[in-house]
């Protein structure tokens, strides 16, 4: 066997020899470079499973947390059409945590865990989440913009250094396609019918422009992890590359929905070959992420209350598992978490 094979693998609990750590830390680092994939049972820093368990767990549940904007609109939806949309649109994005939450569980934590700081306020979900849908035209602006965004931001993330996350990300990125198209498709009929419905669809985008911009995170030079993430190739762009190529993707989308995007500063740029743009008023968003956007404790007291009303289903789960795996003496403490996917809007 190679030294590099050798070294590549780490016992079951990640554990090496003290003497052996450089070595072992000189072959992942070379793997990373070389654009292999880290796979559970590798050996990889302790900072590096840490990063990933914050920022795959922040992913998780901002999908979780995310189904609760637009569940609140399927009963008031306008047509059977598209309510079935939604619904589909819902439904994918509870499958979208438990893939995230699966691929963290790979590395030791347990969703249980994760769902506890959630609960607990002491791990984060996307800043986004925080603002109410007003109007049926904020379902057509989620799915372009923030859907949009969610896009931009994860389609590299398929070409993640840890395995795990960047085979969840493939499927993940194809339905978050379809979100998109339908936020579009939505915002166009809205934009095309009458001119109380195009006020609302332009209502919409001013109010849910902005906050997209900020889900991309903090300009890189604020950004406490985005540099090592990216040595790590966990990211693959920085949060102002990722902004950028946003933008440049919207404004001829949003000529073409015959909206305006509400920054009196947004010019093409021949030389940078990109759109310049306006201040970004990161008060609002530090603010939202200490806690005090619309709809922070709103947003945290539902996805409790449909946890703790979920718990029936989850002891039945585990009775039903016990029962069946005690003819064969196999002890079964299931951790999934589905009874409570479909927090209440």
């Amino acid at each position: 066997m190679a030294p590099a094979a050798a070294h590549r693998t780490a016992s079951v609990d990640g554990a090496v020899p003290e003497a052996d750590t450089a070595v072992y830390e000189a072959v992942f680092n070379a793997a990373v470079a070389a654009d292999e994939r880290i796979e559970p049972r590798d050996w990889m820093p302790d900072a590096y499973r840490s990063t990933l368990v914050r920022q795959i767990a922040q992913h998780a549940h901002s999908e979780i947390i995310g189904m609760q904007p637009e569940a609140n609109w399927i009963s008031r939806a306008p047509s059977l059409r598209r309510k079935a949309i939604l619904m589909a649109k819902v439904q994918d994005e509870a499958g979208h945590g438990l893939y995230l939450y699966s691929a963290v569980e790979t590395l030791g934590v347990s969703r249980e865990e994760l769902l506890d700081k959630l609960h607990t306020g002491r791990q984060k979900y996307s800043s986004i989440f925080n603002y109410p849908t007003l109007t049926w035209a904020d379902v057509g602006a989620i799915g372009w913009l923030v859907d949009g965004a969610a896009i931009t931001n994860q389609v590299p993330l398929c070409r993640c250094s840890y395995g795990p996350y960047a085979r969840a990300m493939v499927r993940v990125c194809k339905e978050e396609s379809f979100h998109q198209r339908q936020g579009y498709e939505l915002l166009l009929a809205l934009s095309q019918g009458t001119p109380e419905q195009h006020a609302m669809a332009q209502d919409a985008v001013d109010r849910w422009w902005w906050p997209s911009l900020m889900m991309f995170g903090p300009p890189d030079d604020e950004s406490a992890h985005s540099a090592q993430s990216m040595a790590w190739k966990i990211k693959r762009h920085s949060n102002d590359e990722l902004r950028q190529r946003f933008i440049d993707i919207c404004v001829p989308q949003a000529k073409s929905l015959n909206l305006t995007l509400p920054d009196p500063d947004l010019r093409w740029n021949e030389e940078r070959g990109h759109y310049d743009f306006g201040p970004i008023d990161w008060a609002e968003f530090r603010e939202v992420i200490k806690g005090n956007g619309p709809c922070n404790e709103q947003r945290i007291s539902q996805r409790r209350k449909a946890h703790d009303e979920g718990a029936w289903v989850r002891e039945a789960a585990a009775a039903y598992a016990a029962k069946h795996n005690g003819a064969t003496g196999a002890a079964v403490e299931p951790s999934a978490d589905t009874a409570d996917m479909n927090g209440k809007a």
